[in-house]
């Protein structure tokens, strides 16, 4: 059943995702208001909806011509909706203004408030903070009711099963238990009319699974996630207050967003195309000369941004690992195409010589180990070598030996890519890696390396101190899982294994 799950989520960006997620709360709540389980007029709300995403979407549009950056009509979309479903809908025209302000801030944050062009705050949160404190008039945060928790709760957990965010949830939901115990045990309250309150009708779910999981407003790595998660939760927790002072669900995230920023600096990079090769049949090698000096960990990837005309459903922005090493002068993306790929991926094809993407919102944890005696071993699937070819280029550059070996299975000898470097590694450092191919029927002459999947067996045998290392896995989603599950067989723990995903992988 999860295997189902998850292959449909794979099919899906985590942008499209969350979209999909907005929309199925709000057709609930429409269809929930006309059976009066929710105390509004349907007309009101379709009209609020209505007005937010026309709104958004005309304001995103001035602020990116003005600006000069590819217009993201996906994030306009997800906007409105968010507060669609937090601003009570409208009941009157006076209101209008309201909604109007709200769609207007939201979207103008993204582009006036940000450091090294990317948006410091939840726009969202930040719009509704502003319009309250500055027009005394705030959001209910409606969602929270008790009628819309299975919706809520669903779709929620879906999107973080997606995005792989369970830790930053699990440690924000901690943060409020603790709180509101410590609350009910100093003022003597009942905790669980406490619980059921803050559970049933408060935004608590919603604001798990949606504003605070917002990638590009959270710290990239675990630790400061969970901090992150702890420290948003301390302040969303209704009891929690300074003096007569309460924090609201949009200042709690908006002190958490600061919190992320210092901890984890947020940067955008303009590219240039430099040269485009065809490395494999479907994969080219692109390799771009980025307009400042930037670091970043072998292993990491970012989020880019192509702008180009006829988005399809998957839209304009797409998550790749860095293929290139630290101390190279270029940055550098392998990348497989498709028969049907994407409107984004036929645009990064046709890119020519000088043509800029943008990349943001580093991110990735599958680096290698601080200790450089840790056994480790590498296992690629197809392109999935990628953050392999960016480690071991970096010991290359750095002459550092690691105990490493290196499994890499490709249908085909001819989806074999950077063979160069794998050569060098195992030359210069003693870095060995093991080749096999799955198509029996179309192996090369004198092919020397494996045939078929890699096996327990093959591990066992090439790397008899197996339960000492550290494994990294790197390739499609069926392929890591499958692999999770060999390793467990061999009775290799699981905080002993490491994957490089990452949100949107799809």
């Amino acid at each position: 059943m999860l295997n189902t799950i998850d292959n449909l989520l794979n099919r899906v960006t985590m942008y499209r995702l969350v979209l999909y997620y907005l929309i199925l709360l709000l057709g609930a709540a429409v269809l929930l208001s006309f059976t009066h389980a929710l105390a509004f007029d349907p007309v009101s709300l379709l009209f609020t909806i209505g007005f937010l995403l026309a709104a958004c979407v005309f304001v995103n549009w001035v602020f990116s011509t003005t600006f000069g950056v590819p217009a993201n009509a996906e994030s306009a979309y997800i906007s409105a909706l968010i507060l669609a479903l937090i601003i009570t809908p409208l009941k009157s025209f006076d209101d209008l203004w309201f909604l109007g302000w709200a769609a207007v801030l939201a979207m103008a944050s993204k582009y006036i408030v940000a450091v090294n062009k990317k948006h410091l705050f939840n726009p969202v949160a930040l719009a509704v903070a502003l319009t309250y404190f500055a027009a005394n008039h705030s959001a209910s945060w409606w969602v929270g009711d008790g009628a819309m928790l299975p919706f809520v709760l669903i779709g929620g957990l879906l999107l973080v099963r997606k995005i792989g965010r369970f830790d930053l949830v699990i440690s924000f939901f901690a943060a409020v238990l603790a709180t509101l115990l410590l609350f009910g045990l100093l003022e003597g309250s009942d905790l669980g009319a406490s619980l059921q309150k803050t559970i049933l009708y408060s935004p608590l779910l919603f604001f798990a699974f949606v504003i605070l999981t917002e990638p590009l407003t959270a710290p990239p790595t675990r630790g400061k996630r969970i901090a992150y998660g702890i420290l948003t939760g301390l302040l969303f927790t209704p009891q929690f207050h300074l003096g007569s002072f309460y924090v609201t669900p949009e200042l709690a995230i908006l002190i958490g967003n600061v919190y992320a920023y210092i901890v984890s600096p947020k940067s955008r990079l303009v590219l240039r195309l430099k040269e485009k090769v065809r490395i494999a049949p479907d994969i080219y090698d692109f390799v771009f000369a980025p307009t400042r000096k930037f670091s970043f960990a072998p292993g990491q990837y970012m989020e880019w941004t192509l702008g180009h005309d006829n988005v399809d459903s998957r839209g304009n922005r797409r998550y790749f690992t860095l293929a290139s090493a630290p101390g190279e002068h270029h940055l550098r993306l392998g990348v497989k195409f498709y028969k049907n790929s994407s409107s984004f991926k036929k645009a990064m094809l046709a890119m020519e010589k000088g043509q800029e993407i943008t990349a943001a919102q580093l991110d990735g944890e599958f680096v290698l180990p601080r200790d450089p005696r840790q056994k480790c071993v590498f296992i690629a699937g197809g392109i999935g070598i990628t953050p392999f070819r960016s480690m071991l280029k970096h010991l290359l550059d750095n002459r550092q030996k690691r105990p490493i070996t290196v499994f890499y299975a490709n249908k085909t000898a001819d989806e074999i890519v950077y063979k160069d470097v794998l050569d060098r590694a195992e030359q210069e450092l003693g870095i060995k890696t093991i080749y096999s191919l799955t198509d029996a029927q179309k192996l090369p002459a004198n092919w020397a390396g494996q045939v078929g999947r890699v096996s327990p067996q093959v591990i066992r045998a090439t790397v008899p101190q197996y339960k000492d290392c550290l494994f990294y896995i790197s390739g499609s989603r069926e392929m890591v899982d499958s692999f999770k599950s060999i390793l467990k067989g061999l009775g290799v723990s699981g905080s002993q294994v490491k994957t490089d995903y990452f949100p949107g992988l799809a």
